[in-house]
């Protein structure tokens, strides 16, 4: 009885001991947890893969988007849809026949605002066969315009033209480019001058003196 007495007291010494180390170990012991995920942090209310849709605008449908990546994050501080694998974009009329359609490497859309922010070999073919090719180009819905700050390239059935900054409307039918070289035809240079001769101002005629007419000399020979 002796001998399992002593045996319980070291048992119940050796319990003790553990339940102590346990204590000193659970003051111890730090969390390493991260903080909370707030729902409009940064999460993305929409990711899809494989895109092939449509989209109206009141109640026609004008655009077909085929994208390989499309993400919607409305929790940014400007909301934005985002094709970071290239955009395939197409216009119809309305008979649904494709007119134009817009190639580029990335592309973002600021729903809120309405602009496209297009990046990386855009390619824009129109309806009436103008060609534009470039690395940067914006499309704004709510005033009908597209504009580029950077080198562009256009190609039209009567010109070639090339230069640093462009603007235009979005059916590309009026545009502007600055700081331009190309290609014109003889006739076009022609209509040029005659309108810049026709628009001369009268102030140049009347800068210009008019000869005198030749008069007759009235003074005699002098005589040696």
């Amino acid at each position: 009885m002796r001998a399992l007495h002593s045996a319980m007291r070291f048992l119940i010494y050796i319990i003790g001991v553990m339940v102590v180390l346990g204590v000193m170990g659970c003051e111890e012991r730090q969390e390493h947890t991260a903080a909370a995920i707030h729902p409009r942090d940064s999460a993305s209310m929409m990711t899809s893969y494989g895109v092939n849709t449509l989209i109206s605008d009141s109640g026609i449908i004008k655009y077909r988007i085929i994208a390989e990546r499309w993400d919607v994050n409305q929790a940014r501080r400007v909301s934005r849809w985002t094709f970071d694998k290239g955009l395939f974009l197409e216009q119809f009329d309305q008979k649904l026949h494709i007119n134009s359609y817009i190639l580029c490497d990335t592309a973002y859309y600021y729903d809120q605002r309405r602009i496209w922010e297009l990046r990386g070999r855009v390619r824009v073919l129109t309806k009436d066969g103008l060609r534009y090719t470039g690395e940067e180009l914006f499309w704004d819905e709510n005033k009908h315009e597209l504009w580029s700050n950077v080198y562009s390239h256009l190609v039209t059935p009567e010109r070639t033209l090339e230069g640093t900054y462009f603007r235009s409307d979005e059916r590309m039918t009026k545009y502007y480019v600055s700081n331009s070289k190309g290609s014109f035809e003889r006739t076009d240079m022609e209509n040029e001058s005659s309108d810049s001769i026709r628009m001369a101002p009268d102030s140049v005629k009347n800068s210009v003196r008019k000869q005198a007419p030749p008069r007759r000399s009235t003074s005699l020979p002098v005589t040696p």
